[in-house]
């Protein structure tokens, strides 16, 4: 009993064994099947990669502005390749999103395989040699239900295995069609763009010969704009005549136009560029004429109110100086006479004019007067001072400042001169420095200037304390 017990014990660890091997070889083909599946996912990653470029490229170009200069027809077999390379596009990310999922069950099923069914598998064997040595009869019972648990998921995972291995050969062949699908469109794409090139082409050959064209013609009538008006002869002499026989008679007169090589053909077109510079240099010379003219009006203008200023002043001075000098002197006259150049001319011009000379007398109104060469030194400041007053009343100014203006002054014509003073400064301001008491009778404000201990002292004092001060500098 215990032998047959003990054979089947035996048979049964042989079955057991035989079915281990059998495990680990299909573990193996299922890890060969595994790595192949791998390489092929990495290949398929490489291609997909790939189509994403081209596609990335077509849509690149497809963004570009080339449409102009198709037709429409080419237009519309555009527009509607495009949408279908966007869903092919579409398409193709779903189908590699299928694909990584795959991926990721492959990796599970995988990692199941690798480690759970093999620690299984170990610990199975394990417990198998420790049963087989403690309890031969139980431990075979056991351990045949766990190589058939076993067995039943290693036929689980080799089915699933097989489901992922039909799904990836399906997504495979799904993405097969599709790159060639993108190929296909790719190539149309790539033959309407050649195809609306080589038009592009042609269109810039013929815009580049129209240009061509276009210059030709404007140096054609340029050329019979150079020639000018033709007589009416010549269009009632060969408006009925043919063509053929215009051509022969063109070059018959080109024949004979050979003969004048040596003339210079140019001669004419120089002749127009000169006719026309000429005449620009014509209405140049008639504006600058025109300018010219404008001014030397301004000028002769400006030259006779020069003139008329200086009469007007020498005038008005003249007058004022004969006036201002009956008043300095009662009993005399004074007169500014006008020197002008002795030529034999009488031009009364003011570029006649050389000069302006003064002529006084002191004591007649009807003596011809003394020159300032025969006055004294008196009679000079008191001359001088007239002529400073009577311009002050031709253009008053708001300030004088005089030093000792009557120190060669006689009594009388300082005490004429003060009064003077005094009836212009209703208009004006002065300040005097004297040392003479007539100064003083009209003075509103008096200053004395003292020098003490090397320092000069001003101090504002009194009409009597300033007619003092002059008594007492007075020898």
């Amino acid at each position: 009993m215990l032998s047959a017990r003990a054979v089947q014990t035996s048979n049964t660890r042989v079955n057991s064994k035989q079915e281990l091997r059998q495990l680990l070889k299909e573990e193996a083909d299922a890890r060969l099947f595994c790595e192949g599946a791998e390489k092929s996912l990495a290949v398929m990653r490489t291609q997909q990669r790939g189509a994403q470029l081209e596609l990335e490229a077509l849509q690149a170009e497809l963004k570009a502005p080339f449409a102009q200069g198709i037709t429409a027809a080419e237009r519309a077999l555009l527009e509607r390749l495009v949408p279908e390379v966007d869903a092919q596009s579409s398409e193709l990310a779903k189908q590699s999103s299928a694909r990584a999922e795959l991926e990721g069950q492959r990796n599970v099923l995988q990692s199941e395989l690798s480690l759970g069914l093999r620690m299984q598998l170990e610990e199975a064997q394990q417990q198998l040699e420790q049963a087989t040595a403690e309890n031969p009869d139980q431990a075979i019972g056991s351990q045949s239900r766990e190589l058939g648990r076993l067995a039943k998921l290693q036929e689980d995972a080799s089915e699933r295995l097989a489901d992922v291995h039909r799904e990836v050969e399906e997504k495979t062949r799904d993405i097969t069609d599709l790159e060639k699908q993108l190929s296909d469109t790719t190539q149309a794409l790539e033959t309407e763009t050649r195809s609306v090139q080589r038009e592009m082409e042609q269109l810039e050959k013929c815009l580049a010969q129209r240009n061509l064209y276009m210059q030709k013609k404007s140096e054609y009538t340029r050329n019979i704009q150079d020639l000018g008006v033709l007589p009416e002869e010549a269009f009632a002499n060969f408006n009925r005549v043919h063509l053929p026989k215009l051509a022969k008679k063109l070059h018959k007169t080109n024949d004979k136009l050979k003969k004048f090589g040596h003339v210079n053909k140019k001669a004419f077109e120089q002749y127009s560029v000169f006719a026309r510079q000429r005449e620009s240099i014509r209405q140049r010379k008639n504006e600058l004429d025109q300018s010219a003219e404008s001014i030397h009006e301004l000028i002769g203008v400006l030259d006779q109110r020069k003139d008329e200023a200086i009469e007007r002043t020498f005038k008005q001075v003249s007058k004022y100086f004969g006036d201002v000098f009956e008043k300095l002197v009662p009993m005399g006259r004074g007169a500014l006479v006008m020197q002008r150049r002795v030529d034999g001319t009488d031009d009364p011009s003011v570029e006649n004019y050389i000069g302006v000379s003064i002529r006084v007398s002191f004591n007649s109104k009807t003596d011809e007067g003394l020159r300032m060469q025969q006055l004294s030194g008196g009679q000079k400041s008191l001359v001088a001072l007239a002529l400073i007053f009577a311009i002050q009343r031709c253009d008053p100014a708001p300030f004088y400042l005089f030093d000792e203006i009557d120190a060669n002054l006689d009594a009388v014509y300082r005490t004429s001169v003060a009064s003077m003073i005094h009836e212009l400064s209703r208009t004006s301001q002065f300040v005097t420095t004297t040392f003479r008491p007539e100064m003083l009778v009209h003075a509103d404000k008096f200053y004395g200037v003292t020098f003490e201990n090397k320092v000069s002292r001003v101090s504002t004092i009194t009409q009597a304390a300033a007619v003092s001060f002059i008594e007492e500098a007075q020898p």
